[in-house]
């Protein structure tokens, strides 16, 4: 079940602050459980439909927040940030919209994304979406201490530290920053992809609208799938 290509399980956690996890061996277990049946649908993701462009919101002022309801005009260009339409990227897009598909037909949230870490079209460092389900959002976010100040994406990725937000609202009164993309989102987990070194390779970002969520079954989910991307996206 061990993936060479990312951190231990144990080791992951505790990057996630949930190391209490891994001394439960039931939720080990269905980790595992969880990484083989990944594995096994990878297997065929040759045969899945990818999108090389998707709708986003449109931005405000400064380009810092999105406008929830209102979509841009122009859509977002996903195969001139990867450089081109090639049989590697279709690839990568294959395999990861397989695993967006595993995670929504597994999962009791209502919006996944997973980003990976790379220069976008303008040569700055951005967490790039390479596939996700749920509602329109937007397609980078900067790999800046600025933006990480109100965003949890952004954090996680220049830290490499997981977040786990069971209530926003809590959250948001004792002063966390949160970029809020659909205001009935009301628990979050935004979780590092880490190669075998720690190294940063991108992101999973999950919402729900219901809090107390990324727990037991459902963080296992989340493990699995943080598991095994980083052999995608590296």
């Amino acid at each position: 079940m061990s993936n060479l290509s990312a951190l231990s399980l144990a080791a992951y956690l505790e990057r996630c602050n949930a190391a209490a996890f891994a001394a439960d061996p039931a939720f080990v277990q269905q980790v595992h459980a969880y990484q083989t049946q990944l594995q096994q649908a990878l297997q065929q993701s040759a045969q899945t439909p990818v999108q090389w462009q998707f709708r986003v919101p449109e931005l405000g002022e400064g380009g810092s927040c999105s406008l929830f309801g209102q979509l841009a005009a122009e859509p977002y260009d996903l195969a001139a940030t990867l450089g081109g339409v090639t049989p590697a990227n279709l690839q990568l897009l294959q395999q990861v919209s397989t695993v967006v598909a595993f995670y929504q037909a597994h999962s009791q949230s209502h919006w996944f994304g997973v980003y990976q870490q790379r220069h976008n079209v303008h040569g700055e460092l951005v967490l790039v979406k390479l596939a996700y389900f749920g509602a329109e959002s937007r397609a980078e976010f900067p790999l800046t201490a600025e933006f990480a100040a109100i965003s949890n994406n952004s954090t996680v990725g220049l830290t490499g530290r997981g977040r786990i937000i069971n209530d926003v609202a809590a959250y948001l009164a004792a002063g966390g920053e949160y970029y809020t993309c659909d205001p009935k989102v009301q628990a979050e987990a935004c979780l590092p992809l880490l190669d075998a070194t720690g190294r940063v390779l991108g992101i999973i970002d999950s919402e729900a609208f219901e809090k107390q969520i990324f727990a037991g079954d459902e963080l296992a989910l989340l493990c699995a799938v943080a598991l095994e991307l980083p052999a995608i996206v590296g």
